[in-house]
C-alpha cells in the first residue's frame, strides 16, 4: 500500500524535517533515532527501537532487592559490547 504524504525539503545541510503524519506513524519523537534501509529504488524509514527498552521487565530478578546500579552498568556493557560487534 502506498500512500503519499507531505513533502520535505533538503536543507544546505541536507537535512529534512519529517512530516507529521509520518512521525505519528512511525511512532518517533525528537531525539530518537531512526534507520534507512534502501532496497532495489526504494528508501524505507523505521524507527530504531532501544534494546534496553524492548527487554524491559523481561528478566526477573536473582534476588531482591535489586542492585539497579550493579545492573545498569552490566546492561550498559553488554549493549555497548554488541553494537561494536555490529559495526565491526
Amino acid at each position: 500500500m502506498k500512500i503519499l504524504t507531505d513533502k520535505s525539503v533538503l536543507t544546505k545541510k541536507s537535512q529534512i524535517t519529517l512530516p507529521k503524519q509520518v512521525r505519528e506513524f512511525l511512532g518517533v519523537k525528537p531525539g530518537e533515532q531512526i534507520t534507512f534501509v534502501i532496497e532495489d529504488n526504494t528508501v524505507k524509514i523505521m524507527p530504531v527501537k532501544s534494546k534496553l527498552e524492548e527487554n524491559f521487565g523481561k528478566v526477573k530478578p536473582i534476588q531482591k532487592p535489586e542492585d539497579f546500579k550493579q545492573i545498569r552498568d552490566f546492561v550498559e556493557k553488554e549493549i555497548s559490547e554488541e553494537s561494536i560487534k555490529e559495526i565491526q
